[in-house]
C-alpha cells in the first residue's frame, strides 16, 4: 500500500507541474487604453497667450505610459502609431528652489503593440514636432522634413520597418523657410495619399505640387498625376 501511495503522489506532482509549465508558457494579456481628452496650455516661440493643446492619457495594464495627441492610426489589428506629448521643465537655475515650471510640447512618433504593451519611438528622419505633419498610409509616413539649420524643407516618406527613408527629396527654391514666428505644421499641408497605384503627393505654400508613387521602397515621381489620371481611364 505504501508503495502504491507513492505512485499516486508521483503521477499527481508530475499533473501538477505540467499545469503550471503550461500556466507559464501562455502569454501575458496586456490591456491598452487611453484616457480622456485634456485641454492644456501650449507656448509656442515667444508667444506669450498659449495655444491649446489636446492631449490624452495612454496606459498599459492600467499603469500611465505615455501622453499623446489625436487619434492613433492602425498599422495592423495589434499595431498602431500615437504622436507623443510631454512636459519639460521651463525653470531658470536661479528658480530651482521654487516649484518646477512645466510647459507641454509636441514630441514624436511611437509605435505600440496592443498583443504586448510594448511602446516604443519611430525614427522619422527630419521630422520636426513643430513644423512637420504627419500623414499616415500602412505603415508609410508621409511629411515635410525640416534640416538641422531650418534653411531646407524635403518631401520625406518613411516606413516604419526601414531606418532610412524611403524618399527624401528638396523641394528647391519654391519651399518655404521655417522661422521662430511661423505656426506649427507650417512646412508644408499634410501630403495626401492614394491607394489602387499607391500614391502620395505634396503641396508647399506656393502652391508647388509633387506626387509620388510607392512601391515598396522604391519611388518614383510621377511627371503630370492628372494626365496619368486621365490615360489610365
Amino acid at each position: 500500500m505504501p508503495h502504491i501511495a507513492g505512485w499516486r503522489y508521483l503521477k499527481l506532482l508530475t499533473i501538477l507541474l505540467a499545469l503550471t509549465s503550461l500556466s507559464a508558457a501562455a502569454p501575458k494579456t496586456h490591456a491598452v487604453t487611453l484616457g480622456k481628452w485634456t485641454s492644456v496650455p501650449w507656448f509656442t516661440g515667444g508667444a506669450e497667450v498659449p495655444r491649446t493643446l489636446r492631449v490624452r492619457p495612454l496606459f498599459v495594464d492600467g499603469r500611465l505610459k505615455e501622453y499623446i495627441l489625436a487619434s492613433p492610426h492602425d498599422v495592423t489589428d495589434h499595431l498602431f502609431v500615437v504622436q507623443r506629448a510631454f512636459r519639460v521643465n521651463d525653470s531658470l537655475p536661479e528658480e530651482l528652489a521654487s516649484p518646477p515650471r512645466w510647459q507641454w510640447q509636441r514630441g514624436g512618433w511611437l509605435l505600440v503593440d496592443r498583443a504586448t504593451g510594448h511602446v516604443s519611438a519611430i525614427n522619422l528622419p527630419d521630422f520636426d514636432a513643430f513644423y512637420s505633419t504627419a500623414s499616415w498610409y500602412r505603415d508609410y509616413a508621409a511629411y515635410c522634413g525640416v534640416s538641422d539649420d531650418g534653411k531646407r524643407v524635403h518631401a520625406m516618406v518613411a516606413q516604419i520597418s526601414r531606418r532610412k527613408p524611403v524618399l527624401k527629396k528638396p523641394f528647391g527654391e519654391s519651399a518655404p523657410v521655417v522661422t521662430e514666428s511661423d505656426t506649427p505644421d507650417s512646412a508644408c499641408p499634410a501630403p495626401s495619399w492614394q491607394r489602387a497605384p499607391t500614391r502620395v503627393s505634396f503641396e508647399t505654400a506656393g502652391n508647388t505640387r509633387q506626387t509620388f508613387a510607392i512601391r515598396g521602397h522604391v519611388v518614383d515621381l510621377v511627371a503630370d498625376p492628372e494626365e496619368d489620371e486621365e490615360a489610365s481611364k
